[in-house]
């Protein structure tokens, strides 16, 4: 193996001697290629993830009318913010200014290195967040595969309760591997597959829905207004219900986080912002349709007593394939989502590393392999201890909290207000220098204020989930 030069030396040498070379761009860094398809790809991914699974249960908790109305609120609302957020990726131009390559930049750019310390928080946290539940869905369906097939060879009557952490294993190993992907842009490929994984599970969902529906002996209570105090829960559970199913429904539209890193990966004509918009209104589109979809005909096929993770709610028997066909897709796409939601937290680490130990030839170096079928490879050992750990990490979270509705409520609650509402609004009216008390400012401001008051509601309610599934298991022993 050769020691190679860094990267950024060779950006650096192209960039001062002011040459053009059609291997960098502007800034000097590796030329983009990301397209409106990568960018839609990047999105669908990072969008439909485990929290269509419990969009059902949502609209159970809901009923039809307010389940569908929060659907398409927050849908809107993604849609909206993720377009001012997309403006502001160049600086103080939307077109012509200075590239900010992470979320953390564009906030540092726009509102200052304080506001950038929280935003951090609030960023890292719930990429952190998002991985362990990416953890915990694969994990499930992984060991709803092996229970199927446990009932379909030793028959209906046998016990079949598979622990979820050894498939939490697998599934870490297979992203140890993965993490090793230096950057985000070479991710393209990974989230096209996961992207058509997220369909066809979500298409098998809703082919055995309709199934049931058709069935003769279909009965199942459904409301206007969700589970019925008195019948389903109490009062106090239906209040806690309906707050955790809008954490939720939150966390099905949790990408934010990730929408500069997506950004970042364009080319740089058209104008990137144009682009984005362009492809958060195809992927923001294209996931509310199929979010409508599951909620609504999961709804119809379980009642209000629709499952937490709907696919789960079609038994393991017949027909066993497709629920088998259906899970194994879901673990495929949350292998490729756990990176676009990993990614970030890896390149923040390695680029703090790198400048608080400059000097540092671990850091730096990179070394040159040949791995089959992939021809040669740079590898560089601070890059696969570092992820290794990670991963590790987020695997013992998650065996620790296994908990999906609960998890996701309190994740969506989490993240929503900061990373999905304030900060976009705050820094578009910043870097468009929006007037204090003008329309536009008041309107933005209002928004806000109603968001952070459903989501701290949100986050109580998923709270009181998560302490009440506590109390009740064992870390590493008992079944979830």
């Amino acid at each position: 193996m050769d020691l190679q030069k860094n990267g950024s030396a060779l950006s650096l040498e192209a960039e001062e001697s002011g040459s053009p070379c059609k291997n960098f761009d502007d800034d000097g860094r590796e030329k983009r290629t990301g397209t409106l398809l990568t960018a839609s790809a990047h999105i669908i991914t990072a969008v439909i993830g485990s929290g269509v699974l419990s969009l059902a249960w949502a609209n159970a908790q809901l009923g039809w009318v307010a389940g569908p109305i929060v659907l398409l609120v927050f849908s809107a609302i993604t849609w909206l913010m993720s377009t001012l957020l997309a403006d502001c990726y160049r600086s103080p131009d939307p077109v012509t200014g200075k590239r900010n390559y992470t979320y953390m930049d564009v906030v540092r750019a726009n509102l200052g290195e304080g506001k950038q310390q929280l935003c951090g928080i609030a960023q890292y946290g719930n990429l952190i967040g998002i991985t362990v539940g990416y953890t915990i869905t694969a994990s499930i369906s992984m060991a709803a595969v092996e229970r199927s097939n446990c009932f379909h060879r030793n028959g209906h009557s046998a016990k079949c309760s598979p622990s979820n952490n050894p498939f939490m294993i697998i599934f870490a190993s297979i992203q140890i591997v993965l993490s090793q992907i230096p950057n985000f842009h070479k991710l393209w490929f990974l989230s096209i597959i996961a992207a058509i994984m997220s369909f066809a599970y979500s298409s098998i969902g809703l082919g055995l829905s309709v199934s049931k529906i058709a069935e003769a002996d279909h009965h199942v209570r459904t409301t206007l207004t969700g589970v019925t105090v008195g019948m389903d829960v109490t009062d106090k559970e239906k209040v806690w219900r309906t707050l955790q199913s809008i954490g939720n429904i939150a966390f099905a539209y949790a990408f934010s986080t990730v929408l500069i890193e997506i950004q970042d990966t364009l080319k740089s004509s058209p104008p990137e912002n144009k682009v984005m918009k362009k492809a958060t209104f195809i992927g923001v589109a294209t996931t509310t349709i199929f979010y409508m979809l599951c909620g609504c005909l999961g709804y119809a096929a379980f009642g209000n007593n629709a499952p937490g993770n709907f696919l789960t709610g079609f038994g393991f028997y017949d027909p066993f394939w497709l629920i088998d066909l259906a899970n194994i897709f879901i673990a495929v796409h949350l292998i490729g989502a756990y990176q676009v939601f990993a990614q970030p937290v890896y390149q923040f680490i390695e680029k703090w590393a790198n400048s608080r130990w400059p000097d540092s030839a671990f850091l730096a170096a990179e070394y040159t392999g040949n791995l089959p079928l992939c021809g040669a490879y740079n590898i560089s050992y601070f890059r696969l201890i570092w992820r290794t750990v990670y991963v590790i990490l987020t695997v013992i979270l998650a065996m620790i909290f296994p908990f999906f509705n609960d998890f996701v409520g309190l994740l969506g609650a989490c993240g929503f207000w900061p990373l999905t509402v304030y900060f976009p609004t705050e820094m578009y009216m910043a870097h468009q220098k929006i007037k204090r008390f003008s329309p536009t400012w008041i309107c933005l401001k209002m928004l806000t204020w109603v968001c952070l008051i459903v989501s701290l509601g949100a986050a109580a309610g998923s709270v009181q989930g998560l302490v009440k599934s506590v109390m009740s298991y064992k870390p590493f022993q008992t079944q979830y």
